[in-house]
């Protein structure tokens, strides 16, 4: 070995790790930059953007209430995320995390208000898992589509959305709905009650956090090892990566590309019982919250792996409690709400590309590196 590889290889072992560092850092830098851009706006509209800002802070850390209110927005969030990971390893699209969430909801809902009388040890985890396979059976139709007749998944999962969206409506105003409300003459929107012994409990008294949130940290670790450390994460992988040379070495790309989507569906749908079984205790209007669409934002954040996903959910989490608080703190019009976090959106997915450049531009100069090394 010639004297000089081992500084070489220090050398390589450091620009690893700043390429590691900068491309980690992007989702945040991007952040930085779309909150600065609010803050002008901010002040274009005559507010205090030091204020606005300081009343996010305290929105999330002021409180017991808002820090564990954080938690609980960034549960959703995380299982939502969870199955975008899957899908986009794949390179595939789901913008239909939103329906997906409301199938796992009424499955959730019409599973334990049809077996209430199980003892709650079984009950539970049937629920669950009832609630997984609404989801991904919602995900498997634009799975097979796509795989079967090449349908593009992005325009089937959006339509999706507005079938399960006008289906939950039917529901909840006919089979499932309050029959104490319509008793009552109120005909509210909403199910029964679900039986107590499916409700999550509660981790701290007085609060919404429930130990949904521990059941997706363990989720995303098992993805993680589902991706990374088994033959059937490899392939899905694989087929994200270059599905001709994937198809050439005999992987069946159609089929785990509808898989992908599949799996995405069920994580979505986990997401919609966590929320009717942790949180409101019964299906309502509005169950989704946007997290369909806020999950893909935060698996962005998180730079699509199960594990960054867990720190990127709490953080996005956080951003809507504290837009929620801000709003309130300096009135201002619930639009520029929206905006916000619509600059946000927009920034990490550039900053997204942005990284997908740095590590072809990485990965070119590295080889150009190896071949004048060879010479």
């Amino acid at each position: 070995m010639p004297p000089e590889s081992h500084p070489r290889s220090q050398k390589s072992w450091l620009d690893d790790w700043k390429d590691l560092a900068f491309r980690a850092a992007l989702p945040f830098l991007a952040m930085l930059a779309a909150l600065l851009i609010g803050a002008i706006v901010l002040a274009f509209l005559k507010v205090n953007p030091l204020t606005a800002y300081a009343a996010i802070v305290t929105g999330v850390f002021g409180s017991m209430s808002g820090f564990t209110q954080s938690l609980v927005k960034a549960t959703p969030l995380l299982l939502v995320g969870l199955g975008i990971c899957i899908a986009f390893r794949a390179s595939m699209i789901n913008i239909g995390a939103e329906g997906q969430i409301i199938l796992g909801a009424l499955g959730a809902t019409a599973w334990s208000l049809a077996f209430r009388n199980w003892p709650g040890w079984i009950l539970l985890p049937t629920t669950l898992i009832a609630s997984f396979i609404a989801g991904a059976a919602w995900g498997f139709v634009p799975g097979f589509l796509k795989a079967r007749f090449r349908v593009n998944e992005i325009l089937s999962t959006v339509m999706m959305n507005a079938i399960a969206l006008q289906l939950m409506n039917l529901l909840i105003r006919g089979p499932l709905i309050d029959q104490a409300g319509v008793t009552a003459g109120t005909y509210l929107a909403q199910s029964e009650k679900l039986p107590e012994s499916v409700w999550l409990t509660r981790l701290i008294p007085q609060t919404l956090l429930h130990t949904g949130a521990i059941l997706a940290v363990i989720l995303a670790v098992v993805v993680y090892i589902f991706l990374w450390r088994t033959t059937i994460g490899f392939r899905i992988r694989a087929v994200g990566l270059n599905p001709d040379a994937s198809r050439y070495a005999g992987v069946n790309v159609p089929a785990y590309q509808a898989l992908s989507l599949t799996l995405a569906g069920g994580f979505a749908g986990l997401a919609g019982a966590v929320e009717v079984m942790g949180v409101h205790h019964r299906l309502l209007e509005g169950i989704t919250s946007g997290y369909g669409f806020s999950g893909i934002v935060a698996a962005l954040f998180g730079g699509l792996h199960p594990l960054g996903l867990i720190p990127a959910s709490w953080l996005f989490g956080s951003l809507l409690v504290g837009a929620d608080k801000m709003q309130r703190a300096v009135q201002v019009p619930s639009a520029l709400i929206d905006t916000l976090l619509g600059l946000v959106v927009l920034f990490v997915v550039g900053s997204a590309y942005i990284s997908q450049r740095w590590a072809a531009r990485r990965a070119i100069a590295v080889s150009k590196a190896g071949k004048e090394a060879e010479a």
